[in-house]
C-alpha cells in the first residue's frame, strides 16, 4: 500500500479529509491551485464582513506526508492513468480521489454568488440599496440573514420559487420567516426567477443552483448520474472506472438509511473520510465496507445571535424537535468550527476520525 500513488483531486471537505487520512498509507498528492482551504459553511459570513474564512493548507498538512501540488487538474486520462494540469505537468495515479466539489451556478454575470463573497462584501460597503436574495434554502436563508444584520441600510428581500425552507418543518418555517422579519427581510414565496435580470434590484445574490464539478468527469468518460454527480458504489469507487473513488457533492453517493446524500458539508467529512477507508481495505485485500450514513439534525444561522437546529429523520425529513434561538446559534457555530477540528484530528491520529460518532 505505501508504494500506491494516490492523487486527490480538490482540497475541500471531503478533499482534504480524504487526504489526511490515506496520508499513513500511500504516497498521496494533493492536487488543489489554491494555497488556503476555504470553510465554505461561513461564506455567508464573509460577504457579510468577516474578514477570513480560508487556513494555510500547509498547516492543516503540518506533520502528514502529503504533498500539496498548488496547480489545477484540466484533464483525466482513465485508460493512462493520468492526470494533466495546467502548469504543464502529467501526474500518473495507481488510485485516484475524485473531490472537486460543486459551485453555484448563476445564469449571467449580474448576479453574485458565495464564490465571489469578497467582491459581494465590497458592493456592500458602497452606496445601499436594494439586495435580493434568490433562493430560499438553506444557503439563502443564512445569506439574507446575515446580510441583513450586518448592514441593516440595505433592503433585503428574498425570492423562492416554493416555500421557503422546504427540507424544515412547520416550526422551522415558521421561526426562519419570524428571525427574517426581525431582520427587515422581505420575503416573496412562489415567485420563480430564471435569471438576474428579472429581479429589480440593485444587487442580485444567487444562492440556487448549485452543480457538480465534475466536467473534467465527464470528458474523462466516467459514468454520471441525471444530476451530472459521479455514479458510484457502496464503497465510493466510480460504476465505471473502480480505480476511481469520488467523495463530497461530486459524487452521487447514498446509504440505506438516508437514501442518496445532499450536497453539503455534512456529506463531504464523512464520504472523504468512507473513500479512504475502502481504498485502504481495498489495497489490503478487503472487500471496501458499504457507506452507512445517516443525517441528525439540519442547523441554520440567523445571524450571529439567533438560529435553527432542526432534529431530522435518517433520512433527513424534519421531525418536529427544534431549537431555536441564541442556544441554536451556538450549536450552529460548534457545527460549523468541527470540521477544522476534524481535520487537525486526521492529520495527528487518521486512524481516530471513523471512531467520531457522526462521521
Amino acid at each position: 500500500m505505501e508504494q500506491r500513488e494516490v492523487l486527490v483531486l480538490g482540497a475541500g471537505y471531503a478533499g482534504l479529509m480524504a487526504a489526511l487520512r490515506l496520508a499513513p498509507h500511500a504516497r498521496v498528492t494533493l492536487v488543489d491551485p489554491n494555497p488556503r482551504f476555504t470553510e465554505r459553511v461561513r461564506l455567508h459570513e464573509h460577504a457579510a464582513g468577516r474578514p477570513d474564512v480560508t487556513h494555510p493548507l500547509r498547516e492543516l498538512l503540518r506533520g502528514t506526508t502529503v504533498t500539496h501540488l498548488v496547480a489545477r487538474a484540466t484533464g483525466l486520462d482513465p485508460e493512462a492513468r493520468l492526470v494533466t494540469t495546467d502548469d504543464g505537468r502529467g501526474l500518473p495515479y495507481d488510485r485516484l480521489v475524485y473531490a472537486l466539489g460543486s459551485r453555484t451556478v448563476a445564469p449571467g454575470e449580474r448576479a453574485f454568488t458565495l464564490e465571489t463573497t469578497a467582491e459581494l462584501h465590497k458592493r456592500l460597503l458602497d452606496d445601499p440599496g436594494e439586495l435580493a436574495v434568490v433562493g430560499g434554502g438553506l444557503t439563502g436563508i443564512e445569506t439574507a440573514a446575515e446580510i441583513a444584520e450586518a448592514h441593516p441600510a440595505w433592503r433585503v428581500r428574498l425570492l423562492t420559487g416554493g416555500e421557503i425552507g422546504g427540507s424544515l418543518s412547520a416550526k422551522g418555517r415558521a421561526h426562519v420567516r419570524a428571525a427574517l422579519t426581525v431582520r427587515g427581510v422581505r420575503v416573496e414565496e412562489g415567485r420563480r426567477v430564471a435569471a438576474p435580470e428579472e429581479v429589480g434590484a440593485d444587487a442580485v445574490v444567487w444562492a440556487a443552483s448549485m452543480t457538480a464539478n465534475t466536467e473534467l468527469a465527464a470528458r474523462a468518460g466516467l459514468d454520471l448520474d441525471t444530476a451530472g454527480r459521479i455514479r458510484v458504489d457502496a464503497a465510493l469507487r466510480s460504476t465505471s472506472h473502480p480505480e476511481i473513488y469520488a467523495a463530497g457533492d461530486c459524487a452521487a453517493a447514498s446509504s440505506p438509511a438516508a437514501g442518496t446524500l445532499r450536497m453539503a458539508c455534512a456529506t463531504a467529512l464523512p464520504t472523504g473520510s468512507h473513500a479512504a477507508t475502502s481504498l485502504t481495505d481495498e489495497a489490503h485485500g478487503r472487500e471496501p465496507r458499504a457507506l452507512r450514513f445517516r443525517f441528525l439534525i439540519q442547523c441554520v444561522s440567523l445571524g450571529r445571535r439567533d438560529g435553527l437546529v432542526q432534529a431530522v429523520r435518517a433520512d433527513d425529513t424534519p421531525r418536529e424537535l427544534v431549537l431555536t434561538g441564541r442556544a441554536a446559534a451556538r450549536v450552529k457555530e460548534q457545527v460549523v468550527r468541527s470540521p477544522i477540528s476534524l481535520m487537525h484530528l486526521a492529520a495527528r491520529r487518521p486512524g481516530a476520525v471513523p471512531l467520531v460518532p457522526w462521521i
